[in-house]
């Protein structure tokens, strides 16, 4: 990462398909392999081929080649695995990359490079789920122990290109969508093939993917940028037309909505998407967003900002035991200084290299 940081505005532009000035290749197509973002550098190649070294359409356009093939195959393995949980009397909601999938032209199927298949069902049909994945040759490859707050299921199988993420919940913290209600609520019915599936909403979908990079994902404690993502938004927004002001009364509290802002500021500056005027002016995000760009240049700087935290430290404790009086709980103390485990799995995660971060 330290090797590329300097390529991050570099790449930016590429992705914004603006006409390539001075650009060090090497560290650009090093930070796009790092952000698993070379494919979606396909369109700037399709318009600026003819000013490129030779070398790097080439090796854009083999790795977009590469991807459409295995998109191809996780697109035919997510029709399987949701006719067979429809035999079951199970409708699956898609999220992430298997909503992108479902929706997204079959021409532009390889420009998200994505691992998994992300799926969702509601708690009575989980077992259910998992017998009919079981019943066309799925193992259970990892899960959530018991104790954990979370559930969910991964399987594989040997032939398949990609795992399945099975969940029962939206990604990220119950908490965030308390204002939302239940994912259902915003999903719409949609065919998949021969199967049928539930898609959120193009600013659900947003929603969701903001509140999995910075919450799940851990990035706005650590400071960290996901390109992938932010191209993801970028794209929603200018084939679906993202409503922001939908977006922002999803939002409930002051963490939650210093944190969407982070993200809106970066999709802003960074691939030139107009946010309101509103959603991309106050001090904290702002703060957010400098730090993400300093550590994304200087590395070295990821520990010394971990103090950052401390900026919304009182509001995570507060909207996160906001139960605990109304349940009995004694409320944990609102400035208290982090526990011991916390801060050693902060300070592992900002000093590890972490794939598609910066």
């Amino acid at each position: 990462m330290t090797r590329h940081s300097a390529a991050l505005t570099s790449l930016c532009n590429c992705l914004r398909s603006l006409p390539p000035v001075e650009v060090d290749w090497t560290s650009v197509i090093g930070l796009a392999n790092q952000t698993l973002t070379t494919p979606a550098l396909i369109d700037f190649v399709d318009e600026f081929a003819s000013v490129l070294p030779d070398d790097v359409c080439t090796y854009i356009r083999q790795i977009h080649r590469r991807n459409v093939l295995r998109n191809d195959r996780l697109a035919a393995q997510l029709e399987e695995a949701v006719i067979a949980m429809n035999s079951q009397g199970v409708t699956p909601v898609l999220l992430k990359g298997a909503a992108t999938l479902a929706t997204a032209p079959v021409e532009r199927r390889g420009v998200r490079l994505m691992s998994d298949l992300d799926i969702m069902v509601v708690p009575d049909e989980a077992e259910r789920a998992v017998a009919a994945l079981g019943a066309i040759g799925y193992e259970i490859h990892d899960q959530a122990r018991p104790e954990s707050g979370k559930w969910y299921v991964e399987l594989s199988r040997s032939r398949d290109v990609g795992t399945i993420d099975l969940q029962r919940t939206a990604p990220g913290p119950a908490h965030l969508y308390a204002g939302s209600g239940h994912a259902l609520n915003h999903c719409v019915p949609a065919p998949l093939g021969r199967g049928r599936v539930y898609v959120p909403t193009p600013t659900y979908r947003a929603l969701m993917l903001i509140i999995h990079d910075q919450f799940q994902d851990y990035g706005y404690w650590l400071g960290e940028l996901d390109l992938r993502h932010l191209v993801e938004l970028r794209d929603l927004n200018d084939s679906e037309g993202l409503d922001w002001q939908e977006l922002a009364s999803h939002v409930s509290g002051e963490l939650m909505k210093n944190a969407v802002e982070t993200q809106l500021l970066a999709l802003a500056a960074l691939l030139g998407v107009d946010i309101p005027r509103s959603m991309r002016t106050r001090l904290i995000p702002r703060l957010q967003f400098m730090r993400q760009l300093m550590q994304a240049r200087f590395p070295a700087t990821r520990v010394p900002f971990l103090a950052m935290t401390v900026l919304d430290l009182r509001n995570y404790r507060r909207e996160a035991t906001s139960g605990c009086t109304q349940t009995g709980m004694r409320r944990p103390g609102l400035w208290s200084v982090p526990r011991t485990d916390t801060l050693q799995f902060l300070l592992r995660a900002a000093t590890a290299v972490r794939v598609g971060k910066v």
